[in-house]
């Protein structure tokens, strides 16, 4: 009965045969490559040019000479001189000063007989309370000039009555002085027996 094949390794000189082979033909061809490469050129016997720029220098133009300009001719001196006129200029005119317009003065009544202006009673005044300004006519802004006469007893010097010669143009107003007037009280025996107050009321009060 044959006996099954079984795997046997080459022998090593067989191996080392084949890789020997296989290094010479590497080399070979490693040299024939080389001698395929062509040699460098050789430039050493090429001669070196060398190039030199200079500038050329640049003519300068000469500047043209400046053209003549004609001068105008002077005007012709005058043979003969104006003669001066002096100009007579009239004064300005003279204006007339403003006059100061006067105050208006509150409405006067006719002096009666033996009465005393406000100036002279007041030297003699003893109490003469001011008339005070209703409120009912501030608040309603309501002003005037008046006159008011009071009649005065002479011995005693208290005021006895007093009426609106010439009115306020408001009864209110007309009321308010009338009554501050009946207040008042005189030296007895000095003030004369009917006196002139003149009174305005404005927004700032009364004043006579």
């Amino acid at each position: 009965m044959a006996k099954p094949l079984l795997y046997q390794a080459p022998p090593k000189r067989l191996v080392w045969t084949a890789f020997g082979c296989a290094m010479l033909i590497y080399i070979g061809a490693v040299v024939a490559a080389m001698k395929h490469e062509k040699p460098p050129p050789d430039l050493s016997d090429i001669p070196t040019a060398t190039v030199e720029a200079t500038l050329a220098p640049v003519e300068e133009q000469p500047t043209p000479p400046p053209e003549d300009i004609p001068l105008p001719e002077p005007p012709p001196m005058p043979t003969e001189m104006p003669e001066f006129h002096e100009e007579t200029t009239p004064p300005p005119k003279q204006q007339h000063p403003v006059k100061p317009t006067a105050p208006i003065k509150a409405p006067q009544a006719a002096r009666p007989p033996g009465s005393m202006t406000i100036s002279g009673a007041k030297a003699l005044a003893i109490a003469s309370p001011k008339p005070e300004y209703p409120y009912e006519a501030r608040s309603r802004k309501i002003t005037g000039s008046g006159v008011c006469v009071v009649s005065v007893d002479t011995a005693s010097g208290s005021v006895s009555d007093a009426t609106m010669a010439v009115s306020i143009g408001n009864p209110i107003l007309d009321n308010a002085a009338v009554s501050a007037f009946r207040r008042w009280r005189f030296q007895p025996g000095k003030c004369a027996p009917k006196v002139k107050i003149p009174i305005t009321f404005t927004m700032t009060g009364a004043s006579y």
